[in-house]
């Protein structure tokens, strides 16, 4: 039985914790802030409550996994996961509506084929093929196993299957944006599926074409919420660990790493204090562990530090007047100008452009006051030195088409700006879409969290922390996830 410190309360780093404490092992996890969840947050005001951090939680399988390895209790008996159905309604620029159902390949082709016509519904299906072989191809190395020692392969190998056509794959394989105009052809179907790549603050003009997964992820395993918000996810992640015996100290923040004899061997805080452990899990990003040449060799070539890192503005809405029936839980208003908002994103155009505007209205009775209000909440990737102000006036507007009598019925809006937004690993693209290694140069020190191996989101999160439990416990022989 090992002392492990773990550092940080995110989610990658409690679901770590809690494998590691059911394993046998004495956890402690120090979080310099109040409380637990990390980017995992929610906001309180005049009996409104708010997600802060994500709204929907996609494959909820690795969570299910987490509470069945660590306690009786599965994860529907601590919370209350609800699929979203329809998952998701899309607005055009140029005023179409597409309501796409939940987790139904069928059904999103006929509702794709009635909305925008042309073939639209079929390209969609064989768009869907070959993103899930995209899917079978990565889903081992980029998911639920520790990062590959010959991991350059995953960067010089794209595993999506693109279509070949004179001249697009003669010189290099395909940026995703470009392989997307090729097959899908209809500018608001690939604006459908440039939305899932957006949201993680990826520029599709330069991502790799095997962020097909992406899409094909909310296709394939459906989108699920929470009741009370994506927030009571990490309080069951946090009274898991609480059961298996972690203890967390709050308000505690590493300030360095301690070394002995080549190895982790603790870690010293602000105050001066020295908390010893034979383990080190880090879950934090681990450019904030300076003085560590943390990457195994050759890794300096991942996460290029040339590529804009955008930030997430939150606007939260507090309005009069119940949710419409029929009202979507999600809406995406897509942008009027699609060449505009990613040169916004990358910090190359004017100030009066308007984002893609998600718009979660959740119609969740534990977010509102009473019956005769309603809480909303419009979220935007956007580069982070952009006029929050002057851009969250643009998606109030913008979501008016979302939400009818928006302006009349706001009582008051607060904004959010947070990030940068870690994306999942993705292959291809010379390895740049990929994390450090959880394991580092230094013995014992391990990484865990959106910023390293398998990147970001709740399920890659949770899955870093199955990933470090497992090196940690069955040593580096450990072969991932089964």
């Amino acid at each position: 039985m090992a002392q492990i410190v773990v550092i940080g309360a995110g989610m990658g780093a409690m679901a770590a914790a809690a494998r590691l404490a059911v394993a046998g092992h004495r956890v402690s996890v120090l979080e310099r802030e109040q409380t637990y969840g990390g980017d995992v947050r929610q906001d309180e005001r005049d009996g409104f409550r708010f997600d802060t951090g994500p709204g929907l939680l996609p494959l909820p399988a690795v969570y299910r996994d987490l509470f069945i390895k660590t306690g009786k209790q599965p994860l529907e008996d601590c919370v209350d996961l609800v699929q979203v159905d329809p998952t998701a309604r899309h607005l055009f620029a140029d005023g179409t509506t597409l309501t796409v159902p939940n987790a139904s390949r069928a059904g999103t082709v006929e509702a794709i084929e009635q909305a925008l016509g042309g073939g639209s519904g079929e390209r969609w299906a064989q768009f869907l093929t070959r993103a899930r072989e995209a899917w079978d191809r990565a889903r081992r190395p980029l998911l639920e196993e520790p990062l590959w020692q010959d991991w350059r392969v995953l960067g010089e190998r794209d595993p999506y299957p693109a279509v070949r056509k004179a001249g697009l794959l003669r010189k290099r394989p395909p940026a995703f944006a470009e392989a997307m105009r090729h097959e899908l052809a209809d500018p608001r179907l690939v604006a459908l599926v440039e939305s899932s790549v957006l949201a993680y603050g990826l520029d599709p003009r330069t991502a790799p074409a095997s962020a097909a997964v992406l899409p094909y992820m909310e296709q394939a395993f459906g989108t699920w919420y929470v009741r009370g918000g994506i927030r009571e996810l990490a309080r069951a992640v946090y009274e898991r660990c609480v059961q298996r015996r972690v203890e967390f100290r709050f308000g505690a923040e590493v300030t360095r790493i301690v070394e002995k004899d080549g190895r982790a061997a603790g870690v010293e805080l602000a105050d001066g204090t020295v908390v010893e452990a034979e383990h080190v899990v880090a879950g934090i990003d681990p450019s904030a562990l300076t003085g560590h040449e943390l990457q195994t060799p050759g890794q300096d070539a991942m996460l290029d530090t040339t590529r804009v890192r955008p930030g997430r503005l939150t606007v939260l809405l507090a309005l009069r007047g119940a949710r419409e029936d029929g009202a979507a839980h999600r809406t995406l208003v897509h942008a009027p100008d699609r060449k505009a908002e990613l040169d916004a994103l990358a910090g190359e155009s004017g100030p009066d452009t308007t984002p893609t505007v998600t718009v979660l209205r959740p119609g969740d009775p534990a977010l509102r006051p009473d019956d005769a209000h309603e809480s909303a909440v419009l979220s935007a990737v956007v580069h982070r030195t952009a006029d929050r102000a002057a851009l969250a006036e643009r998606m109030i507007t913008a979501a008016e088409r979302a939400v009818p009598g928006l302006r009349e019925r706001l009582l008051w809006h607060e904004v959010r700006m947070s990030g940068p937004v870690p994306h999942p690993a993705l292959a291809g693209a010379g390895a740049r879409y990929l994390y450090p290694s959880n394991t580092t140069r230094l013995p014992g020190l391990y990484l865990a969290g959106g910023w390293s191996h398998p990147g970001g989101g709740l399920p890659h999160a949770g899955m870093s922390g199955a990933l470090v439990a497992g090196l940690i416990v069955e040593g580096p022989d450990f072969r991932g996830s089964q």
